[in-house]
């Protein structure tokens, strides 16, 4: 395949990848999402990331209908990579994109799951072994050896189960041998150093024989020191001190010596020659024997290496994301049809005490006991209290979308996830402009028109235009939606303002409660269905005049006071058990 061929990679992003690793490499390193390989080769480490995912998934990354999708999608694997036990890992999960087959989504989750409980079933021994052998292998930059390495150090730990169950027919003495080989033998042929005795000590002498012949004058030098009288104890002389600085034999060096030397210093010379190109002969004869039994032993071992190559690399993906599942007690959803549906939910965003809540969009059937989610309607309408979660809610939901999309587990105790051909999911964007309007439903309205399984979750609509229209917009967004057979929730504070919703369509509202004793607002987070719910502004007037220190600043607030209603701004700072003391 040509590297042109990939999204992304245009004439000059591909001859860069070409001249800095080559075609081929180029080639597997995009197959393979390796992140790391292309940033090395000069590529901006996001525009890595986004080539690969399009590589990799492009028909599910165009469920990201809007860009608030894709930060809630990036902001998902980036942290769920912060569970990685590997670069490598950390990588793969960052390219993950949504599946377009429910198929690969159940399997997915069935693997991921194994894996949470795999790690939820170690104990801390077991764990700190895994931990240990995946930094061994990120250490060595996850070559084959270190993958062998790595795949022993798995078994000794005695791990087994489902997520392991690769590793189980792995040969320990092939692999054993395989890893000895393993990294020692390069592709011209020479065998790394500590490999093997014999040859480690060829080299020595040849060496030793290389520093002489290049220092021959100060060689010759040294044995004329030595008192010799005629050229019998110059040979003599020379035989000895050679084989004393190198360790030769005696033997070998004579055998070498010049028989037809002009001079001493000629004789002196041409016998380092000599014993340094046989030594030379003697160390590639060696090292070409060597190298062919290494070869040998990866190539009996090849298909456990393979094996373990591919386990490692599994693994440390299933089990990090295993362990992003265990981290924050994420649960499997159901994959319907139609329909969306949580109990439970939290927002992964959120730290601290967080209120779990039960929504739903569509038909479901969780039947919850207590406060359960109507079942059916096509459409919501959410209004509440300012700073009530409305968006948090909408949130958390393209939160639990997007995972399930992906084949990953949700926060929720339980939830019903359809599938989705476009999410559209649209924050509160405070920019009162004629542009802003029109890059708005230029942005959520295609997706709906469509007619696709599509899913509109969209948060103040008003902000963007004049309250009167916006409620005319949103009225239309509402009828298009459920004329499109789309599924939407809407966050406003127009109810009061929309004409008669379609029977498909509900309003829920979340309710402010009043202040706690450290005057922070108290919310009741979940959403009471089909009623209204209140901005209640009384509640944030009297937390003003509350902190109020400055009396002409006070006096304002408390003039806002009785614009709001003076009385419920009192009996709030009564429940509140605030004095003027």
């Amino acid at each position: 395949m040509r590297l042109e061929d990939y999204w992304g990679v245009g004439p000059k992003t591909s001859e860069q990848l070409r001249e800095s690793m080559g075609v081929e490499r180029a080639v597997e390193a995009i197959e393979s999402a390796d992140i790391r390989a292309l940033a090395e080769a000069g590529l901006p480490r996001g525009r890595a990331v986004r080539i690969l995912r399009r590589a990799n998934g492009a028909t599910g990354i165009e469920t990201l209908g809007t860009r608030d999708t894709r930060e809630v999608y990036d902001e998902l694997l980036e942290l769920a990579s912060q569970h990685a036990l590997t670069a490598h890992a950390a990588d793969r999960i960052r390219v993950l994109t949504p599946l377009p087959d429910v198929e690969d989504r159940e399997e997915r989750l069935d693997r991921v799951l194994a894996a949470r409980d795999a790690w939820l079933g170690l104990d801390d021994e077991e764990r700190d072994a895994v931990r240990s052998a995946f930094a061994s292998y990120d250490e060595a930059d996850g070559s084959d050896r270190a993958a062998v390495e790595t795949a022993l150090e798995l078994r000794e730990a005695g791990l087994c189960g489902e997520t392991f169950e690769s590793l189980e027919v792995l040969d320990d003495d092939a692999l054993s041998a395989a890893a000895d080989a393993l990294g020692t033998v390069s592709e011209d042929g020479s065998v790394a150093s500590g490999v093997d005795d014999e040859l480690d000590r060829l080299r020595e002498r040849r060496d030793d024989v290389a520093t002489l012949q290049s220092s021959a004058l100060d060689v010759l030098e040294s044995v004329r020191e030595r008192g010799v009288r005629s050229f019998e104890e110059f040979r003599a002389a020379f035989v000895e001190y050679v084989a004393a600085e190198t360790e030769v034999p005696r033997g070998r060096i004579e055998a070498a010596v010049a028989e037809d030397a002009r001079d001493e210093a000629d004789f002196a010379a041409t016998s380092l020659r000599n014993l340094l190109s046989e030594l030379d002969e003697e160390v590639d004869e060696r090292e070409s024997t060597v190298a062919a039994d290494l070869r040998e032993s990866v190539e009996e071992a090849r298909r456990d290496v393979d094996v373990a190559v591919a386990a490692v690399s599994d693994i440390a993906f299933e089990l990090s994301l295993g362990r992003f599942a265990a981290a924050h007690e994420l649960t499997r959803p159901r994959l319907v049809d139609d329909g969306l549906a949580v109990a439970g939910a939290r927002n992964l965003t959120l730290s601290g005490d967080v209120q779990p809540v039960n929504y739903a969009v569509g038909a479901h059937d969780l039947n919850l006991a207590g406060e359960s989610p109507p079942s059916g309607d096509r459409v919501a309408v959410l209004t509440g209290a300012n700073s009530g979660g409305k968006t948090t809610l909408l949130e958390t939901l393209a939160q639990v979308v997007l995972l399930a999309a992906m084949g990953l587990p949700v926060p929720a105790q339980r939830a019903e996830v359809g599938g989705f051909d476009t999410v559209v999911f649209h924050r509160r964007h405070a920019s009162f402009n004629a542009g802003v309007l029109e890059s708005t439903l230029k942005s959520i309205v295609p997706p709906l028109s469509t007619g696709d399984r599509t899913l509109m979750l969209v948060d103040e609509f008003e902000a963007i235009t004049e309250p009167g229209r916006a409620a005319d917009l949103l009225n239309g967004l509402v009828d298009l939606t459920v004329d499109r057979g789309a599924l939407g929730v809407y966050v406003t504070h127009l109810a009061d303002d929309l004409s008669p919703l379609p029977p498909e369509a509900r309003i829920d509202g979340i309710f402010a409660e009043g202040l706690t004793e450290n005057l922070e607002l108290r919310v009741d987070y979940q959403p009471r269905f089909g009623t209204i719910g209140k901005s209640t502004p009384e509640f944030i007037v009297s937390r003003l005049v509350a902190n109020a220190r400055d009396p002409v600043e006070r006096q304002g607030f408390e003039a806002l006071a009785a614009a709001v209603g003076e009385e419920a701004v009192q009996r709030t700072l009564s429940d509140a058990a605030w004095s003027d003391g």
